[in-house]
């Protein structure tokens, strides 16, 4: 089983609702909570996040490739699929 790395910032709107998305997805399949996900708050792990390629928060990569980068147009419903995605890429 594969690590995701989960880049936000605290006050985001698209980052609470990535939280939120994932706390959906794993109360709805346990086995997405068997994933390690390791939530890193950019403003507070700047050197960190400069060794990713990733401009918007949130950004997920499961080692260094990006599973996923939010867009401003992105809803609820669009965050949400793609972190699933990401957590189903991670149970492969």
């Amino acid at each position: 089983m594969n690590k995701l790395t989960v880049f936000y910032l605290e006050g985001c709107p698209y980052c609470r609702n990535a939280r939120k998305a994932f706390e959906v997805l794993t109360a709805e399949n346990k086995a997405y909570g068997d994933v390690k996900v390791d939530w890193v708050e950019e403003s507070q792990n700047a050197a960190m996040a400069d060794t990713y390629d990733y401009y918007r928060v949130p950004s997920v990569f499961m080692d260094k490739e990006k599973l996923y980068e939010a867009a401003p147009s992105d809803t609820y419903e669009v965050i949400k699929a793609r972190f699933k995605a990401a957590l189903d890429a991670a149970l492969a």
